[in-house]
């Protein structure tokens, strides 16, 4: 199916691709999900949606009751409305618990503006607990993200950081609190890290039926969605660590 979509008054043709969502179970907030920070601005709905509110006394957070060591993690986001500068909304993976002074995390961060509905998604890989190391890609939206649940493979926050407030020009405006934020359709499946430290479930020496993240479709993208993701790039993706010549003196091997 293809979706009209827009973004900064500029209209497109989505490409279609195949949802992997559909391939896996969805997980009731309730069991897979425990409160991170800020329990009083976190509700649970019917145990299969949350609503994550920042106000002026406090961001919120859910965290995985699970640990993976890989695996597919998917939400469909719907951000807050109205005017957002400086407020973000993230989806991420991190192993800080283990880790806490050099820890690694893959990242969806969803950036508030100071334009109505003028969200960007942003995608980052952060490695060995240096800024040093980020792989930052940012994009527009091309759909409302007010009205329309973003389905994208959470903690929301009031950043100080530069990257998030325009270098400081553009920070949250607590006239419009609460920024509530809502997820639902959550979905993970993968390899459950084991506490004890034996052979996980996932073992290449077991049965690949016992690895829900088993196939080449999990393994690499597929000609149709790098040419999605080609068509996202060249038409919404506005930041490129790639082209960031006064970052990096010398480009990452990945973007020759």
């Amino acid at each position: 199916m293809a979706v009209l979509v827009s973004s900064h008054n500029r209209y497109y043709t989505s490409p279609s691709v195949p949802r992997l969502t559909d391939a896996f179970p969805r997980v009731p907030i309730s069991n897979g999900f425990s409160k991170a920070y800020g329990g009083s601005n976190i509700q649970v709905i019917n145990g299969s949606m949350a609503t994550l509110a920042l106000d002026k006394s406090s961001g919120s957070g859910l965290v995985s009751v699970n640990k993976y060591h890989y695996g597919f993690f998917s939400a469909a986001i719907k951000l807050p409305a109205g005017l957002t500068s400086g407020v973000v909304v993230a989806f991420y993976l991190s192993n800080a618990d283990v880790f806490p002074h050099n820890h690694d995390e893959i990242d969806i961060e969803l950036l508030g503006h100071d334009k109505r509905n003028d969200w960007v998604i942003q995608t980052n890989v952060y490695a060995n607990g240096s800024v040093n190391t980020g792989r930052e890609e940012k994009f527009y939206l091309w759909f409302d993200p007010n009205t329309t649940a973003a389905s994208i493979q959470h903690h929301l926050e009031q950043p100080s950081y530069s990257w998030a407030t325009h270098g400081g020009k553009y920070p949250v405006n607590y006239k419009y609190a609460p920024f509530r934020v809502s997820f639902a359709e959550m979905e993970m499946s993968g390899c459950i890290s084991n506490p004890t430290g034996t052979v996980t479930s996932c073992s290449k020496n077991t049965p690949s039926s016992l690895d829900p993240i088993e196939g080449p479709e999990f393994v690499k993208l597929s000609n149709q969605q790098i040419s999605a993701l080609g068509w996202a790039r060249s038409k919404l993706m506005f930041y490129s660590y790639c082209k960031d010549t006064s970052r990096f003196k010398v480009m990452p091997p990945e973007c020759k």
